[in-house]
């Protein structure tokens, strides 16, 4: 699947300054948006499934990188067959302090309310299903991956 980049904006127009964020990832992966008041209904919402939470910030580069380099190879993120939710931390700062965020993106694993682990940037295809994996066995009460 190709994906197209978007239009830059003419000279001497004006530009929403969020019109740059690149929600694509979002929208292609089942993303849903969600702010503190939501998170936890969000999470128990869905089910059995493993629910990933990609908190990210607007401006933040490693988080754009991070929606391009998914958009780039979707195959093999769609097979890991996460439930997915999204936040900005930046519009939500008391999310960042609630889970102890250092840095953004993270992308954080739960299963039925209960946290299992995190992904800290996005250090390529590889590490991050390594990421679920181990979230995924610990969810099974299984010992994890080295």
């Amino acid at each position: 699947m190709s994906i197209k980049p978007d239009n830059a904006a003419m000279p001497g127009t004006t530009v929403d300054p969020a019109s740059h964020l690149d929600h694509r990832a979002f929208e292609v992966f089942g993303m849903r948006e969600v702010d503190g008041a939501g998170i936890d209904d969000a999470i128990a919402a869905a089910g059995d499934a493993l629910v990933c939470v990609f908190f990210w910030g607007v401006d933040c580069f490693n988080c754009e990188m991070a929606k391009k380099a998914m958009l780039a190879d979707l195959d093999p993120v769609r097979a890991l067959e996460l439930h997915w939710l999204h936040a900005n931390v930046y519009a939500h700062p008391d999310m960042g302090k609630r889970f102890g965020l250092h840095g953004i993106p993270v992308f954080m694993f739960f299963h039925k309310g209960k946290k299992l682990g995190r992904a800290t940037g996005w250090h390529g295809q590889g590490q991050f299903a390594a990421a679920v994996a181990n979230a995924r066995l610990k969810a099974s009460g299984k010992p994890l991956a080295g």
